[in-house]
């Protein structure tokens, strides 16, 4: 909701806590409360004196004034987004002083980190980074995760010999130590606490920690696996202790787990350790029964602790996205972070002797790119391990890139995982299923069934694997660090082979950046398209005039790239429609007004004017225009606000407001002048487009995925074709994907669910070089047509995830979308993220049932198309062995815990943001969120409580506590509603401006608000009329009270403006 008229800054409002607005609302409740009664006896009292009958008013169909328990209106003002920018860079070539004096070879040497800085340096990375200054950690930093005679012994190597050097390492299991080891370490330790420092201070949004020795097998007591202090797990206890951090997820993805990091935070909620390793069945060092995937906490901490073993060698990037797909982001998003610690090994990465797997350095951005949607991208990126000093300074280099907001470089199509991988993620969510209601999509086995997976009917340990033990452990190390006979044949005879595999991945891996980030085009003639007989039709002309306001009050259009628009020409309609279809269009423009009322009847859902077609070929041949750009390499993506929209057009006729499809014609467009060869389509406009899956139903060049309202078909366009079964036919059988919702409007939750478990999967597997977006919003919340309530948040998250695509070469194109406001903030928001904003902060939520099966049924459907989603099994699933403790609460919820129970039900008088339409929709998770289990319930909004609860927690970023008055003595001053009634789409008295409009309730003339002209500003000082009605939200505002004004006196006014708005009455 925009800021309203006023004579000084608008509304006087304030931030305001959720339990100090519900605590202002029952107060304001009990006041006007107390104000009725005494009316109500005043008035019953003179009734009765007047011998006349008494009538109660009051009643479901009087208004509603009581409604948001006394807080009659509440101001639902968007944020400009979080624009925290800069990603810092700790180095500090000090770290090179610790090496080996006896064995110049180890793996673990000063090379690591000096031709990691090089490459960053090589790619022009160091100097868009905001350098970090270095410093040393301090001693009670160290002890708060070590003990003093562990600090004390690594203290002591400063001043022993070289002979005092090898004893201690002999008793230590694979360390060395040099006499500036104890130096390093702390300034290892110490410059890792101060980058994740400034990322809670907001000097930057993330960082990278180029810092060695390495620090995640550092145990309490014990110096182990080259480590000495526990980086990342001291850097988390300070955040936790010293910054009040609530909820930090560390994702350990060297090859080598982690122990001592998991054992610091074994049973501790407030940290989620995760970590992916070599395993080999506790064959691979630290061989340790622990590093089992059914080690997953204790105590308050138990599910808190997830490893992932693999368990076998040449695992690659397939292997390693579908373990973030199916377990690390669910989970990630339903833990909610707001904080990432990384402990980022690059010894998985290909040609590396100690991993010996062959994940790409390219890859290593991509994971960055999707740790960065948790935490609104509060992500500190800290080095562990990585001894192929070629692919370790590449991964290391692009994960810097990615921290930096460069485009995710285009990956190969992902293969089939391997059979083994697969068994360890069913594995993980056989016993973490109870403790994570994100991990909702493995059905459970029948009496006597078994797994397709065999590993997964069994429990570990594997009979004969000899674990190390505080028994078995040696008490003596050698001080040579040795690989086995295999790997020295394998990766060191072989160096050239791997070093040549390399520098070709390197060669063939696109790293050129466009000189913009984001280009975007919009032109106001567009809004030439009029319901001039329709006054109060949906698809309206501010529809986009509201987007770009937003995007100009969010100043994203002077960071765009501005476009000039254009009219397609024929040959380029053509390109999905008949000339006859064209043609028709083209001789609209000679027809009067009674003709194109008897030709649009002949359509469905259509209106026609003398400048429609001009509007629609504008729409087209604009977005076109954005295709080039980003083809060009001009800009890396792009955002059309256009209309009218597209994706109902079928080839010879209009339909559902669409004249020409835009979208589909973009993808022709690439195909044939840019010779794309795979473009992804996503479409999540709430109705299925049905022409564009028509248009490409047999091209396995396009894949086409849909999510839409579908309800066994009766929600339009009301046929089959929307249904899961739809897969397309010939050659382009498997690429039509429909997500069909049953059951009503469906919210943030069930669309990130989607995209976690079937779009995304699928989208990495079909590998598109372009993205293209049918960026419908009537599925946001409050929009009259589409009854769902994603937020703007929710758009944000999806947008982010489709940026990982494609080298960013994401398209943005208006679809649907009919609730001003929503639609604004939504779009907007989307823009944002294109240019490289943070992601706005999510609150999880369950899915409703009936998402969950739908998710389900479809990946049944496809996933004989798509091997990665081959997940979708029977497996067995475990029964807690505590607890649930799945979820903490987060402060949204404890202030809220004791709230009156009773409250009144949120479902009108929301102005713009339509709520009436949300009312009837599925609740957001009830408190406690995880804890309600796999398959959560889906209800109304009991509460305005509940109701508060879910704008805080999602894509409204502040919530402003506006109390209208009740009364003033200007009311006085308001006219009878003239007999005409009101129209909202008439224009400004003054200036003939048609975007955001006012009407004066003492004169009924309509002049503009203070973002076009001020021309109502400027008539209320001239006329002295004080009370204004907004079309725009359908608030009322007086300028001499400088206040908002709820009355029974403006309900007239307010049902017409609302009728005329959305054809019927408050």
């Amino acid at each position: 909701m925009d800021q309203k008229e006023g004579t000084g800054t608008g509304p006087k409002s304030e931030t305001v806590s959720l339990a100090e607005a519900m605590e202002r609302g029952r107060e304001a409740k009990r006041q006007a409360e107390a104000k009725e009664e005494e009316e109500r006896l005043r008035k019953v009292q003179d009734a009765t004196r007047r011998g006349e009958e008494v009538v109660d008013s009051e009643g479901e169909d009087g208004y509603d004034h009581m409604l948001i328990e006394g807080l009659s209106e509440v101001a639902l003002l968007m944020k400009k987004p979080d624009t925290t920018a800069g990603t810092g860079f700790v180095y500090d070539e000090m770290c090179l002083l610790h090496k080996n004096e006896w064995h110049p070879g180890h793996p673990e040497k000063p090379a690591r980190a000096a031709r990691s800085y090089q490459r960053c340096e090589e790619l022009g990375l160091i100097d868009r980074c905001k350098r970090i200054q270095s410093r040393f950690g301090t001693e009670d930093e160290v002890l708060l995760e070590h003990t003093r005679p562990h600090l004390d012994l690594v203290m002591s190597t400063s001043s022993m010999d070289l002979d005092g050097l090898k004893d201690l390492s002999r008793r230590t299991e694979d360390v060395y130590f040099n006499q500036e080891t104890y130096q390093c370490s702390l300034l290892s330790l110490g410059s890792t606490v101060e980058i994740t420092e400034r990322i809670l201070r907001k000097e930057v949004r993330n960082g990278f920690a180029l810092v060695r020795p390495p620090g995640h097998h550092a145990m309490t007591e014990a110096c182990c696996g080259f480590c000495f202090f526990n980086n990342v797990a001291i850097a988390a206890k300070r955040a936790i202790e010293e910054w009040g951090v609530k909820k930090i997820l560390i994702v350990d993805w060297d090859v080598h787990h982690g122990q001592a990091t998991q054992q610091m935070f074994y049973n501790d909620p407030r940290v989620l350790y995760f970590s992916i390793h070599r395993y080999e069945y506790g064959r691979y060092w630290p061989q340790l029964r622990e590093s089992d995937y059914d080690f997953i906490g204790e105590g308050d901490g138990l599910g808190y602790n997830i490893n992932v073993p693999i368990n076998k060698t040449g695992c690659g990037d397939s292997d390693y996205l579908a373990i973030l797909h199916q377990v690390l982001m669910p989970i990630g998003y339903q833990f909610s972070p707001d904080l990432v610690l990384i402990s980022a090994g690059y010894d998985a990465a290909i040609g590396c002797p100690e991993g010996q797997m062959l994940v790409t350095p390219a890859a290593y951005a991509h994971f960055v790119h999707m740790m960065s949607q948790l935490a609104e991208g509060r992500v500190c990126v800290v080095l562990e391990g990585g001894y192929n000093l070629k692919s370790l300074s590449e991964g290391v280099a692009l994960s810097v890139r990615s921290l930096l907001g460069d485009p995710c470089p285009l990956l190969k199509t992902t293969e089939e995982p391997s059979d083994s991988v697969t068994e360890s993620i069913l594995n993980v969510m056989k016993v973490l299923a109870p403790y994570w209601s994100c991990l909702a999509y493995q059905t459970p086995l029948e009496d006597n069934e078994l797994c397709a997976f065999p590993g997964v009917n069994t429990d570990p340990p594997v009979e004969g694997v000899k674990f190390i033990t505080e028994d078995t452990r040696p008490k003596e190390y050698t001080l040579s660090y040795e690989y086995p006979f295999e790997t020295v044949e394998k990766y060191f005879k072989a160096e050239h082979e791997w070093t040549a595999r390399i520098d070709a991945l390197i060669a063939e891996t696109n790293l050129a950046v466009p000189p913009n980030r984001t280009c975007l085009v919009y032109d106001p003639a567009m809004k030439a398209h009029k319901p001039y007989a329709m006054p109060g039709h949906p698809e309206k002309p501010e529809r986009i005039s509201r987007v770009f306001d937003k995007h100009k009050d969010w100043g994203l259009v002077e960071r765009c790239l501005k476009l000039e628009s254009r009219l397609a020409n024929q040959e380029e309609l053509e390109l999905c429609h008949s000339s006859r279809h064209v043609q028709y269009m083209n001789d609209l423009e000679g027809k009067n007004v009674d003709d194109l009322s008897n030709i649009q009847s002949n359509f469905v859902s259509i209106y026609l004017c003398k400048e429609t077609n001009n509007s629609a070929k504008l729409a087209v041949g604009s977005t076109l225009n954005v295709v080039d750009t980003v083809m060009s390499g001009q800009a890396v993506n792009g955002v059309a606000i256009v209309r009218p929209p597209g994706h109902h057009a079928e080839s010879g006729r209009p339909m559902g407001f669409c004249f020409f499809n835009t979208v589909a014609i973009a993808a022709k467009y690439a195909q044939k002048k840019y010779g794309v060869k795979k473009v992804l389509i996503v479409d999540w406009d709430v109705h299925h487009g049905n022409s564009t899956q028509e248009m490409f139903y047999d091209d396995p060049r396009v894949l086409y995925i849909s999510i839409h309202r579908y309800d066994g078909g009766s929600f339009f366009p009301g046929s089959s074709e929307g249904d899961r079964f739809m897969v397309g036919r010939g050659d382009g059988t498997g690429f039509n994907v429909n997500i069909p919702w049953h059951g009503g409007g469906k919210g943030d939750a069930e669309y990130l669910a989607a995209f976690q478990q079937i779009v995304m999967p699928i989208a990495y597997e079909f590998a598109p070089e372009l993205v293209l977006v049918s960026a419908g919003f009537d599925a946001a919340l409050g929009d009259p047509l589409g009854g769902c309530k994603v937020t703007p948040a929710g758009y944000g998250h999806m947008t982010h995830m489709l940026s990982g695509l494609a080298n960013g070469r994401v398209i943005l194109v208006l679809e649907g979308g009919y609730n001003l406001v929503s639609i604004a903030n939504s779009m907007a928001t989307c823009t944002s993220v294109l240019l490289g904003d943070p992601v706005p902060q999510w609150r999880y939520e369950q899915p409703s049932n009936i998402a969950v099966m739908t998710i389900g049924e479809v990946l049944d459907t496809q996933k004989k198309y798509w091997k990665s989603l081959k997940f979708r099994v029977a497996i067995p699933l475990k029964k807690q062995n505590e607890q649930d403790t799945s979820d903490t609460d987060d402060s949204i919820y404890s202030e809220t815990k004791g709230a009156d129970k009773g409250m009144d039900e949120l479902t009108k008088n929301m102005g713009d943001l339509e709520v009436t339409n949300v009312g009837d929709q599925s609740k957001m998770g009830a408190e406690g969120g995880a804890s309600q289990g796999a398959v959560g319930g889906s209800e109304r909004f009991s509460s305005n409580r509940q109701l508060l609860q879910h704008y805080e927690n999602q894509g409204v970023q502040a919530m402003y506590a506006v109390e209208p008055l009740r009364y003033c003595d200007h009311l006085k001053e308001v006219s009878p509603l003239p007999e005409c009634g009101l129209n909202v789409d008439d224009p400004c008295t003054e200036c003939n401006a048609t975007g955001e409009n006012w009407v004066c309730l003492v004169c009924f003339k309509v002049f503009c608000s203070r973002y076009v002209n001020s021309d109502m500003v400027k008539h209320g000082k001239s006329a002295d009329h004080p009370v204004v009605l907004s079309y725009a939200d359908l608030s009322v505002w007086c300028y001499k009270c400088d206040n908002y004004l709820d009355n029974e006196i403006l309900r007239p006014a307010k049902n017409a403006a609302h009728n005329s708005k959305f054809g019927v009455e408050i």
